[in-house]
């Protein structure tokens, strides 16, 4: 989960100014959190309270209603759309996190990021972004190494992640879709050498930056282990009370051993600061 904001912070400023090299500054004024961050917390209180996700999505997405979230989704959150709306976009992949680390077994992971896709994105996918991206995560977290991650979700989804970086970066575009987009966060995760290198990785593609960073670094992060500390303060510096008291009761109740480096990276930084000062 913390992968997911930290990518979301870092690929911010690039989703409308995209780059295609990796040697681009990491946080830079203006750096925050995106639609990404909060549907990514809306599912980690669900996962919590055991409740509804598209409750939980609602109530806490209207309180930040200038994140960036796109059209139709805006108008479900504010309920002018009741159900879900055949979404096929990478709003199901990149808030999924939490459920990897809150579930222990891969059936009620792959249940619960179906659940937590569906009141939204019911499209097949939709769902499978989702269910690809939380399934990677939760292998990463339980030991397994990158090639029986690539194989298991290539041969699970479907997903042609054999392809190179090198490759599909200089055609690559804006791409709001889980077909579009998961894929290449996974790859960019599959060829990077540390969790930073997987978050550059995927901002380099130059296309819906904060997404595919969110989602690389989701995976990363269960892969690699603990985030530096130069990468996660910045990022929690941009969270506000609400946001914070969050991630830190479900690393509180789910990741305790990552709650201390958590807390002991956001004291280091400075505390929570206006992201406009946020410089790296």
């Amino acid at each position: 989960m913390l992968g997911a904001m930290v990518g979301d912070v870092i690929g911010s400023t690039r989703e409308f100014r995209p780059v295609k090299y990796k040697a681009f500054r990491l946080f830079e004024a203006g750096s925050s959190f995106t639609d990404d961050s909060v549907m990514t917390l809306a599912v980690a209180k669900a996962a919590m309270a055991g409740g509804d996700y598209g409750a939980a999505m609602r109530e806490l997405g209207v309180r930040y209603p200038n994140s960036g979230y796109g059209g139709r989704f805006w108008r479900w959150l504010t309920g002018y759309v009741a159900g879900p709306y055949c979404s096929y976009g990478n709003g199901s992949a990149m808030r999924v996190s939490p459920v990897a680390w809150a579930f222990d077994t891969e059936a009620e992971v792959l249940r619960e990021a179906a659940a937590s896709a569906l009141p939204t994105h019911d499209h097949p996918e939709g769902v499978k972004g989702a269910q690809a991206t939380a399934l990677a995560i939760f292998m990463a977290r339980r030991g397994a190494d990158k090639d029986d991650i690539g194989k298991e979700i290539a041969g699970r989804f479907g997903y042609d992640l054999s392809r190179r970086l090198d490759d599909i970066r200089p055609g690559y575009r804006f791409d709001e879709t889980c077909q579009g987009t998961v894929p290449e966060a996974i790859i960019s995760f599959l060829e990077s050498s540390d969790f930073e290198d997987a978050v550059r990785n995927a901002v380099s593609l130059g296309g819906d930056a904060d997404t595919l960073a969110a989602i690389a670094g989701s995976i990363a992060e269960a892969h690699y282990g603990d985030i530096p500390g130069a990468l996660l303060g910045p990022a929690l510096a941009t969270l506000d009370e609400e946001l914070s008291d969050i991630t830190f009761a479900f690393l509180d109740r789910f990741r305790p051993e990552a709650a201390g480096p958590a807390r002991e990276a956001l004291s280091a930084f400075g505390g929570r600061v206006d992201p406009s000062r946020i410089l790296g």
